[in-house]
């Protein structure tokens, strides 16, 4: 088969976004472009590697099997540049980051500071919905480094923690409960829940948090965004427990408060982690130094501020 890595970068992307658009415009490619690649691939391969279904698109059987090799061949291309890299000591090329939804409220700003001293890294952000697909895209090679509040226990990974990461409970501003100076565990219980979807790293913290104090709470709804549970919790909705690192701007806009319960902030950690097997790039070494010797910093300032209000 003749095929290029150019193709293969166009088929892997059409699979992981079920469709030849949204794979387009994150490829800086037109939506002809991307189908013609894909239709030379097809005829390479003498099978129809995806089914299509008016504009979306989802891998046939045959699509299956073959984007397994198509991503272990690009990891193998991907480690080579890196270990070339190594080499020459450069600090250049592209540094691809993937984490989970509670991450991008802070790591974008930690980029623009690190690419300030690193302008000849070229950064690509990978958010995804759940922590399976992510431990998915790292084991495929296709992420460098991830920022995660659980390591994967089902990959050999290196995973360095590099700050404090609490979780809080919040409210709508003119909530009962906020005329307590410390609102108990037990109170929770009168009040109804909106939490995120089970086997969250937050759901599984909430848990944790009431099953050590011996309280059931009332859960009324489920959710696995965590905009939208903030938007139910300014409703009125219900109280909720979230990440602090996802609802400062909310905080300072006095569009929630966060409500004195003993014993919280319950705290986490945030890791950097990648592959062991993985060879890191000079670019991948860079950013992993850097979150290691500012992450802390940069946090512990945003977290002050807002657990002072």
């Amino acid at each position: 088969m003749n095929i290029t890595f150019r193709q293969l970068r166009v088929f892997v992307e059409v699979a992981r976004q079920g469709s030849m658009a949204r794979a387009a415009a994150t490829l800086h490619l037109t939506p002809p472009a991307v189908s013609m690649q894909v239709k030379e691939i097809e005829t390479q391969v003498g099978l129809q590697l995806f089914d299509r279904n008016g504009r979306s698109v989802r891998l046939s059987t045959a699509g299956e099997y073959f984007v397994v090799h198509a991503r272990r061949m690009l990891a193998d291309l991907r480690e080579a540049e890196n270990a070339m890299a190594r080499f020459s000591g450069l600090e250049q090329g592209l540094l691809t980051i993937g984490m989970l939804s509670t991450a991008k409220y802070f790591v974008p700003r930690l980029l623009a500071r690190f690419n300030a001293d690193h302008p000849g890294i070229e950064v690509r952000l990978r958010v995804v919905g759940n922590r399976e697909q992510l431990v998915q895209e790292m084991h495929a090679g296709e992420i460098d480094l991830s920022v995660m509040g659980r390591p994967p226990r089902e990959l050999e990974t290196r995973a360095e923690s590099f700050a404090a990461h609490p979780l809080v409970f919040i409210a709508p501003p003119e909530h009962p409960l906020l005329a307590f100076a410390s609102v108990q565990a037990e109170q929770l219980q009168n009040f109804p829940f909106i939490v995120r979807e089970p086997g969250s790293g937050t759901r599984t913290t909430l848990e944790a948090f009431f099953a050590e104090q011996r309280v059931v709470p009332r859960v009324s709804m489920e959710m696995s965004s965590n905009e939208t549970i903030k938007q139910a919790v300014m409703a009125g909705l219900g109280l909720s427990f979230l990440s602090l690192h996802t609802v400062g701007l909310e905080l300072r806009s006095q569009l929630l408060a966060l409500l004195p319960v003993a014993g919280t902030p319950v705290m986490r950690t945030w890791y950097a982690v990648h592959l062991q097997s993985k060879v890191q790039s000079p670019a991948a070494e860079a950013f992993r130094a850097f979150l290691l010797a500012h992450g802390e910093a940069y946090l512990e300032s945003h977290d002050r501020v807002l657990l002072a209000r």
